[in-house]
């Protein structure tokens, strides 16, 4: 087991963020996948292949996660700031990169986790298609599918934005088909559940194993957000209470995105949101809210009032340091 070896002390300081998904991905970059671990076929496999590549720069599978992550982390940052630039000001942009790096769970964007990454491809396949990079948008979408679920969402997302510019150029261009690369990222995937456990779709019944998670209506997940306020008091104030909201918000940023922002943000945003909240009850929605990158649009838009700007900024970095606080204790903190 990785959390039984021993840790140089110099590594200390990131051990302590070496906790709950990033143990697994880092097993897997050590170990990779096997028949005798068919639950690590659960996880995605693009995340753990970077690791385990720059392991062998860095001598160390630990900093070889954070490596990943803080590249992609910046790599995210810049291209969602020049995507933002494409229709607002520099402003704007830059408030949006800001309200992103201190969202209260931004700080899973700089360890073992698999959000940096997913929205560096994520923001640059968007980004590509924006600048009519079809095929690059294509491949980055590919990647991006294969290291989260919600890559799924870049179909109808990549689809939307195509459509918007046929709509403004009437004008068919063949290299929107490039969109169909996208799924080969799934179909790695599923190759590696069937090389696992001899079945393709193994990782719906690891859903139901794992996590008694099945796809329903959207309000039954909402209603288990409310539910979760039923916990015990502490969890009840932090940990339910952030799952409700984050729930909300996610709600009215995705109907205000279809009124203030472009189509292909508002697919992108609103296909997560029902991809997420469509299950028998509704988890780790605030981490999840990190790659719903238009609500950080929406952020710098409203922050060009200074009273808005301070109330995010405060909110933003008092749960940021509860939430990180409270992780490196132990804590299940989305």
């Amino acid at each position: 087991m990785l959390e039984d070896k021993p840790v140089p002390p110099h590594l200390g300081w990131l051990e302590i963020w070496n906790r709950w998904d990033a143990l697994h991905f880092q097993r897997l970059a050590e170990f990779g996948y096997s028949a005798a671990d068919k639950l690590r076929a659960w996880f995605y496999p693009l995340y753990p292949w970077c690791v385990r590549l720059t392991a062998y720069v860095t001598r160390d599978f630990l900093v070889a996660a954070f490596v990943v992550s803080a590249i992609a982390s910046v790599i995210a940052a810049v291209v969602l700031r020049r995507m933002i630039g494409l229709d607002f000001s520099v402003s704007v942009a830059r408030r949006a990169v800001w309200f992103f790096l201190i969202f209260p769970t931004a700080y899973v964007l700089h360890i073992g986790y698999t959000e940096s990454l997913f929205l560096a491809l994520t923001l640059g396949s968007i980004f590509a298609a924006r600048k009519e990079r079809w095929w690059l948008a294509g491949v980055l979408g590919a990647f991006s599918w294969m290291t989260r679920a919600n890559g799924i969402i870049l179909l109808p997302t990549l689809a939307v934005e195509a459509g918007h510019q046929w709509f403004v150029g009437k004008r068919w261009r063949w290299q929107w088909l490039w969109i169909g690369i996208a799924p080969a990222g799934f179909a790695v995937y599923l190759w590696l559940n069937w090389r696992v456990s001899g079945d393709p779709f193994a990782f719906l019944k690891m859903r139901r194993q794992l996590f008694h998670m099945s796809f329903s209506w959207p309000w039954v997940g909402i209603h288990s957000a409310i539910g979760n306020l039923r916990r015990s008091p502490n969890q009840a104030e932090i940990v339910g209470g952030e799952e409700l909201f984050a729930t909300l918000l996610a709600l009215v940023c995705a109907v205000v995105s279809w009124f203030r922002l472009r189509p292909v943000y508002a697919a992108w945003i609103t296909g997560n949101w029902l991809l997420l909240v469509c299950v028998t009850f509704i988890e780790s929605m605030p981490r999840y809210a990190l790659t719903m990158f238009p609500i950080f649009i929406l952020f710098g838009l409203l922050g060009q009032s200074r009273f808005w700007s301070g109330v995010i900024t405060v909110w933003s970095v008092l749960f940021l340091a509860i939430f990180s606080s409270l992780f490196i204790r132990g804590w299940w903190v989305f």
